[in-house]
């Protein structure tokens, strides 16, 4: 069994929840997700099963959007409501100065990661060196902020000032440290109190379903996942030369190929030849899902 479960994840749960729940769908274990949402997280997460689990790491999906509230005057040591607070502070920032703030993010810019995350630095993930309270350097990482708006004003809720925030980011950027930035720049601190992906590349919250009504009538093709990608249609000689893995010549004008055969399964995806760049070689070999 092969292809993709378009999930609306619920706060609450894991991504490995969600993965555990569609392995128990399917009867298989060969099941995995291509980005983790927090725990209190919710919306888009895109569970792939079978042959389709090799698609994690060589996905185009690098553009994800979200939807996120803020709560000034507080600070915690994950940058979010679940975490343990280090600091309160009474604070009132007009709607004006959010706005002229959220504007200078708009672009690349570096960030650092979070200490609570899965990120590894000396072969140790952050989170178990804030766990047994270990000193650590923060890596930091390019990121870019493609768009970043207000979509709620201001409000103030249990002496906090809260509004949300609507944002389109790279591949890697965590919007944790993104609300703590924006805090900086406010000159105060500030927490993500919630927070739902909208979307990943082009799979809109839309398109997902909560894990409770997703059936095996829900398992999609890989190919939408693809769509970004040129798309080839081949004939029998050249299939079997791509199911074979052979380097073939690079007359696509583009670095990545999906190649399809006549009956529109996905046999791989090619990308340019580093050492030679007038040929592709196999990057993801499917065998036709």
């Amino acid at each position: 069994m092969n292809g993709v479960f378009f999930v609306d994840k619920e706060s609450g749960c894991t991504s490995r929840d969600i993965v555990n729940e569609i392995i128990k769908k399917v009867e298989t274990p060969k099941v995995g997700h291509t980005g983790t949402l927090d725990p209190m997280a919710t919306g888009v997460l895109i569970v792939v099963v079978g042959k389709c689990t090799k698609l994690i790491n060589t996905l185009t999906l690098d553009e994800k959007e979200y939807e996120a509230e803020i709560t000034l005057g507080m600070a915690t040591d994950t940058y979010d409501i679940t975490g343990e607070v280090l600091k309160e502070e009474e604070v009132f920032v007009s709607k004006e100065d959010i706005i002229k703030v959220l504007k200078t993010f708009v672009g690349s810019y570096l960030q650092e990661v979070p200490l609570y995350s899965a990120v590894k630095v000396n072969g140790k993930r952050l989170y178990q060196y804030a766990r047994h309270h270990e000193k650590v350097i923060l890596p930091k990482r390019q990121v870019t902020i493609k768009e970043l708006e207000l979509i709620m004003d201001p409000v103030i809720i249990n002496n906090h000032e809260t509004f949300k925030i609507r944002t389109v980011v790279s591949k890697g950027t965590y919007i944790r440290s993104l609300v703590n930035d924006i805090a900086k720049r406010l000159n105060t601190i500030g927490v993500m109190s919630s927070l739902r992906r909208t979307r990943v590349g082009n799979i809109t919250i839309d398109k997902c379903k909560m894990i409770d009504d997703i059936t095996i009538k829900d398992l999609a093709s890989a190919s939408l996942l693809l769509e970004d990608l040129k798309h080839v249609t081949v004939d029998d000689i050249l299939k079997k030369d791509i199911l074979n893995g052979k380097i073939i010549d690079g007359i696509y004008n583009t670095n990545k190929v999906v190649f399809t055969d006549k009956d529109g399964k996905v046999l791989a995806i090619y990308k340019t030849y580093e050492k030679d760049i007038t040929k592709m070689k196999p990057d993801v070999m499917l065998g036709g899902i």
